[in-house]
């Protein structure tokens, strides 16, 4: 019997699951996880906003570096100043309320965009289900008010666009235009996120699937080279527009040579494998499971270009942590639809089994029938005004900014005190703190642009900061007058015995000066 359409009343009101998903994402991230300080736990955050308003206040772009007195005036290429203008905006416009708000709602679109690729990718309603909240524990980890969270979007969606691509619901109808609107998607993520070489480097995997295809099974091979080209001319583009920056091609040099300079990305954490032995680390270990166990079985569904995806972002995800939750965004869902065929397709099982199974993949199927029909745009729209109607009470607010317990907060009213050209020696999350609690005038010695730094800096400074053999030429070279340090800081006590004499000291920081 066929089932009676829904008006048009119920549509409009009633969530879907991908709705359901992102509003869940949304509460979770402000009211459980806590995103009123989490998000602002590395303390890159404060120079990224501070550049941000420096850029909207002066109309151009940064070409010295303003915020340093070790490098002070050295060339420094600000090239996610896209995401700073974004952070800027919305720090004039509500504090850090508005910037927790800000990538609370860009985290909560992100998992509407997963919820969307499952299904676009041939995914399983109840499997997408059950991912998610692997998907959820997998990224919150990174969850930070950094430009990376705005990539998140633009890789989700390059992915559907291939998937659509795929299935061949874009080519017959694909103009100029649409070739047009790719260079101008790619522009714009180049001027938020360094990530934007990824989007030509999916696209020319689908390309290279598609070319391979009919030498490994018997297919079509007219049609799949059609396909392979067509991906190759939207690659092409995405190429094209990502030169539409301030910097052109000298932007995408900047990146590869600070993402292949070995020296450097040795010593940032961030860069460095997953410690998979970490007690909280299971779900995290059973995402990656699961992504590989989807791609294996992609290519013997002969969906050539997710298997390369999985093995492209498996292999990124093991050698850098903060590619993990690449692989629960962009590899759960394919996966999903590996599994979902496999069980469609399972042959050999005993008749119970199959029946149940069958059972079981009938009624997902006709919950995503129901999905379908839903929209829910009313309930997405309360569900986002009752989330920033609670950002704004008071119990809230006050709960809003960078953690006290792992930064400077209070001691910062002592630095305030401090002469205006002190050279004070702190560690790079201080510093990023610290060009944020006094909007930059205050120069300090090092933050998180490891890219601008460079290599040696960054070698010279893990010396000073372990206080190793040579820590005691580098302070007397550099001409430090004071030291704002953590008070576990191997250098902070080593310091203290060399005779610099304490101005200022609570539960997190000491404030030295020197003798």
């Amino acid at each position: 019997m066929r089932q009676p359409a829904l008006g048009m009343a119920p549509r409009f009101l009633l969530p879907n699951l991908a709705a359901m998903l992102a509003a869940a994402t949304l509460f979770y991230c402000l009211f459980l996880y806590g995103a009123g300080e989490k998000l602002f736990r590395d303390s890159d955050t404060g120079w990224h906003i501070r550049n941000g308003e420096s850029i909207l206040a002066n109309r151009a772009l940064p070409r010295t570096d303003p915020y340093s007195f070790s490098k002070a005036g050295q060339p420094w290429v600000s090239w996610e100043w896209g995401s700073d203008v974004l952070m800027g905006l919305a720090h004039r416009a509500g504090g850090l309320r508005a910037v927790t708000a800000l990538f609370s709602l860009t985290i909560s679109a992100a998992s509407w965009l997963w919820c969307r690729l499952n299904f676009t990718a041939g995914g399983d309603f109840l499997v997408a289900g059950v991912f998610a909240p692997l998907m959820i524990t997998t990224t919150s980890a990174h969850w930070l008010a950094r430009p990376h969270i705005f990539s998140w979007i633009f890789l989700l969606g390059a992915l559907i666009f291939a998937e659509w691509g795929r299935q061949s619901c874009l080519q017959p109808a694909f103009s100029r235009l649409g070739f047009l609107l790719i260079a101008a998607a790619s522009a714009l993520w180049a001027n938020l996120h360094a990530s934007f070489f990824l989007f030509p480097i999916i696209v020319l995997l689908y390309a290279a699937s598609h070319l391979l295809r009919p030498f490994l099974w018997p297919l079509d091979m007219q049609a799949e080279h059609a396909k392979s080209t067509w991906f190759l001319y939207v690659a092409l583009a995405a190429l094209a527009g990502s030169f539409l920056n301030p910097y052109g091609w000298q932007l995408h040099a900047h990146v590869f040579r600070y993402l292949w300079n070995d020296r450097l990305t040795s010593q940032i954490a961030e860069f460095q494998s997953f410690n998979f032995h970490d007690p909280d680390a299971t779900q995290l270990a059973l995402t990656m499971g699961l992504a590989a166990a989807g791609g294996v079985l992609a290519l013997t569904q002969k969906k050539l270009a997710h298997f390369l995806l999985a093995a492209m972002f498996l292999w990124a995800g093991l050698r850098s942590a903060r590619v993990l939750p690449l692989v629960a965004l962009l590899l759960l869902p394919l996966a999903n639809a590996a599994f979902a065929e496999a069980l469609r397709n399972a042959r050999g099982l005993r008749e119970p089994i199959r029946r149940a199974l069958d059972a079981v993949l009938a009624y997902s199927a006709r919950l995503r029938r129901i999905d379908l029909r839903l929209g829910g745009w009313a309930f997405s729209a309360l569900a986002i005004a009752a989330s920033l109607l609670l950002l704004q009470t008071p119990a809230y607010s006050r709960h809003i900014g960078f953690p006290p317990a792992t930064f400077p907060v209070a001691a910062s009213q002592a630095v305030e005190q401090l002469p205006a050209g002190a050279r004070i020696l702190t560690s790079d999350s201080y510093g990023g703190y610290l060009i944020y609690r006094f909007a930059g005038a205050r120069k300090v010695y090092f933050d998180g642009r490891s890219d601008f730094y460079g290599a040696d800096f960054l070698k010279q400074y893990l010396v000073l900061m372990e206080a190793r053999a040579g820590w005691r030429a580098i302070v007397s070279s550099s001409g430090f007058t004071h030291a704002l340090l953590p008070n576990a800081s191997a250098l902070n006590a080593a310091l203290q015995q060399a005779g610099w004499i304490t101005l200022y000291r609570d539960g997190v920081a000491t404030l030295l000066e020197s003798h």
